[in-house]
């Protein structure tokens, strides 16, 4: 055999030792990448039992309004439809999955101290056993519960990156009102709260892919 053919016969073997090494590598980026999401069920978890207390929150907040109306008297309907100043902005903000989960958690902090004033506005004008004072704090416990729920996902799921705080420092709470104020404000709380609600299930049910997808890939580089 001369050098000519056995030149030829090398690049030949050289070639097909190249194309299944090429072949291996692809099957054990492969096999990586399905033992690393069977071994990542958390990051799914972690968000469907969010997305699971964010729709019963949201369920209860529905109620919530249906109970406020009510507990108001006449013009219940008059009062729900006036604009309110001083309240969170529902709607969510960011472009990165961490930015919105971030805005997700600042946003049901913001609401915290409105809830409040709403309960103690409503604690004067309506009796002990109130069904809607047992709702107010229902729900106030799970938007806390909520909240906290979306601060450990984050702080898992995006430790290099602090959990800022809300934007513009500590909500502004109304300065005093009288009674039809009061009415008019809790109720304008309660739609922007059931607001946010309706867009944190969207938001989690986009993210639930990004986020978790993204985590099983990171955990499958060299």
């Amino acid at each position: 055999m001369n050098g000519h053919v056995k030149n030829m016969h090398f690049h030949q073997f050289m070639e097909s030792a190249a194309a299944l090494l090429a072949f291996l590598l692809l099957l054990a980026v492969g096999s990586t990448r399905v033992v690393a999401a069977s071994r990542n069920p958390q990051c799914g978890n972690a968000l469907q039992q969010t997305l699971k207390m964010t729709r019963l929150t949201q369920k209860e907040a529905v109620n919530l309004i249906k109970t406020y109306k009510t507990a108001q008297g006449e013009r219940s309907e008059l009062f729900c439809k006036v604009s309110v100043n001083n309240i969170p902005d529902p709607n969510i903000s960011g472009l990165e999955p961490s930015e919105r989960i971030a805005s997700i958690y600042t946003h049901l902090q913001s609401f915290s101290p409105h809830f409040k004033r709403v309960y103690e506005q409503q604690t004067d004008l309506q009796p002990p056993t109130s069904l809607l004072l047992n709702e107010l704090a229902v729900v106030s416990t799970h938007s806390r519960s909520l909240a906290l729920l979306v601060k450990n996902f984050y702080h898992n799921y995006f430790p290099n990156v602090p959990l800022p705080e809300p934007a513009g420092g500590p909500t502004t709470l109304p300065p005093p009102q009288n009674v039809f104020q009061q009415k008019i404000y809790g109720c304008g709380v309660l739609k922007a709260f059931r607001e946010l609600l309706s867009n944190i299930s969207r938001d989690l049910r986009t993210l639930k892919n990004k986020v978790c997808r993204r985590k099983i890939l990171t955990n499958t580089s060299f």
